[in-house]
């Protein structure tokens, strides 16, 4: 199969506007991913629908979008690499217009670590944003009766920013601060993306029909429709499979601890206090919200990509 050739500066335009318009739609789900999941002791939240209901109550519907800038911000390098990356290497590796799965795995996996050196800083700093309202709820659930709420290292009153976080990172341990959990990054994002990939690929092919032309096989371009939904079920397959590993890294890559909960000292500690004091059910933590937040992304961001905004854009200028 080949695919349509598309220039690198194409498919940087369509990961980024893919990575745009995915998370501002899907946010508020993976806010509540990132607090279900760093639930350890005191339990604040019950399950997704009410932990969106108590951060609405409790901070109203901006606060279902905190760390969203964040986000934002760097959503557009790290789509672009990802999307990109695994279309160039789906190309190199690609013989005869054919790629076979080992080829696509392989793929997938560059594409996995390129997009480790934008992916960990943002979720370094989007995980301190998320969390805070939880660990300000937990302070509440915690506080004896007719007590005030313990304080931790910071007041209740005060929202940590993605620039004082950032200084602070920098001041304290340098630019390795923004990588904190860069490994366990790297060990959910590769092996998401070995499986997202070539399932993707396989599931935009089905029912479409191949022609041969001077030896070359073409393959007729899958209809928006098709390529979402690809996107859609093979963003939630990934998503429930690397679980686990996303579990391990929020909590390695979250700076501030509740009442009562652990700090780890590399991934085998955490995996192992995880499994010893909450049970083998605590890896799960957050499927539902992952599957529901991969989902749409990667629909969308397929749609958009398989659209050509990219290719429109570079017309038009």
């Amino acid at each position: 199969m080949s695919e349509r050739k598309i220039s690198l500066p194409a498919k940087l335009i369509n990961g980024g506007v893919a990575g745009l318009v995915g998370v501002t739609c899907v946010f508020p789900i993976d806010l509540a991913k990132t607090r279900l999941q760093n639930q350890q002791g005191t339990k604040v939240y019950s399950g997704l629908f009410d932990c969106l209901v108590k951060t609405i109550r409790a901070e109203g519907y901006l606060g279902m979008y905190r760390g969203a800038a964040v986000n934002l911000l760097l959503v557009t390098p790290e789509k672009a690499i990802k999307l990109a990356a695994n279309d160039v290497f789906r190309q190199q590796l690609s013989k005869d217009g054919r790629l076979p799965l080992w080829a696509e795995i392989l793929a997938g996996c560059g594409a996995g670590t390129c997009q480790v050196v934008v992916t960990t800083p943002m979720e370094m700093l989007k995980i301190q944003l998320q969390d805070a309202g939880r660990l300000a709820a937990q302070r509440t659930v915690s506080a004896p009766a007719g007590a005030p709420p313990p304080s931790l290292s910071t007041p209740t009153s005060t929202r940590p920013s993605a620039t004082s976080i950032t200084l602070e990172l920098l001041r304290t341990r340098g630019l390795i601060g923004l990588y904190r959990g860069a490994g366990a990054t790297l060990l959910r994002d590769v092996p998401f993306s070995m499986i997202y990939f070539p399932l993707f690929a396989k599931l935009n092919t089905l029912g479409r029909r191949e022609c041969g032309c001077h030896g070359a096989a073409i393959q007729e371009r899958a209809p928006f429709v098709q390529s979402f939904m690809a996107g859609c079920a093979a963003g939630s397959v990934a998503a429930v499979a690397v679980t686990p590993l996303d579990v391990i890294k929020t909590r390695l890559q979250t700076l501030r601890k509740g009442v009562g909960e652990d700090s780890y000292r590399g991934i085998a500690d955490c995996a192992r206090r995880i499994w010893t004091r909450e049970g083998p059910s605590a890896f799960m933590k957050g499927a539902t919200c992952r599957a529901l937040v991969i989902a749409p992304l990667f629909g969308i961001a397929q749609g958009v990509y398989f659209l050509g905004v990219g290719e429109q854009l570079l017309a038009v200028f």
